[in-house]
């Protein structure tokens, strides 16, 4: 908004007036600006199909645990180590670290878990256990992409930079299309509000692209996919 009041200031000061196709400019901004909204809010959809298929895992793997023939201790210890790797799983995607090292040694705490028991736990428990688990580590890896590969990082450049520069091609343009004696104020309006919609729509896909810190309005809601909640 600075930049887009002082371009207008400066052009009038100088007497900066020149043409140039807006509806050339206007494309190089708002088709790129576009795309990467679009592709923001995709991933964003994608994310919940993956939580609600983490949690269907989870909360089945629960099932199992609770009604099947273990004996106490063991089915305390299996519903332990789900509650660890649910509250690393939620953590994880809260920060900003990439690194999924912990939450994957929690996910083979519960194999390994499994396989010391492998003489006294049913086989056909195990098969049913090492499924879930499966689609479990599906999910915490779709997740994990989601969270640490992003729209591509050029384009948002891109955007970024050519909405910076528009105020200064913009300025000159609208003065030396109305006429330079037009009411000021106008004019001031004009790039300014022009320049502010731009700028807030790079925010919503800025913030789009971060769903899960729970920092913007439309972020998801992680603690919704408790297992219990």
């Amino acid at each position: 908004m600075v930049i887009s009041f002082a371009s207008v200031f400066l052009c009038y000061h100088f007497e900066i007036f020149f043409k140039v196709d807006l509806t050339l400019l206007s494309i190089a901004i708002i088709f790129p600006l576009v795309f990467t909204i679009r592709g923001s809010f995709r991933r964003r959809e994608k994310a919940l199909e993956h939580l609600s298929q983490y949690r269907s895992a989870m909360k089945t793997l629960y099932y199992f645990i609770t009604t099947s023939t273990l004996l106490e201790e063991e089915e305390s210890i299996l519903k332990h180590l789900l509650e660890n790797i649910e509250d690393k799983t939620l953590l994880h995607l809260k920060s900003q670290q990439s690194s999924i090292k912990d939450l994957d040694e929690e996910v083979d705490k519960v194999y390994e878990f499994i396989h010391s028991r492998r003489e006294t736990i049913p086989k056909g428990l195990k098969d049913k256990l090492f499924k879930y688990l499966c689609d479990l580590h599906e999910a915490i890896d779709n997740l994990n992409g989601i969270h640490v590969h992003r729209t591509p990082v050029s384009l948002k450049a891109y955007c970024e930079v050519f909405i910076y520069i528009f105020p200064l091609i913009y300025a000159p343009t609208i003065i030396s299309e109305i006429g330079k004696n037009y009411n000021h104020i106008a004019v001031y309006f004009v790039v300014m509000l022009t320049e502010f919609i731009l700028i807030s729509l790079y925010n919503i896909q800025d913030d789009l692209e971060y769903p899960f810190d729970e920092k913007g309005l439309d972020d998801i809601k992680l603690n919704h996919f408790k297992v219990l909640r």
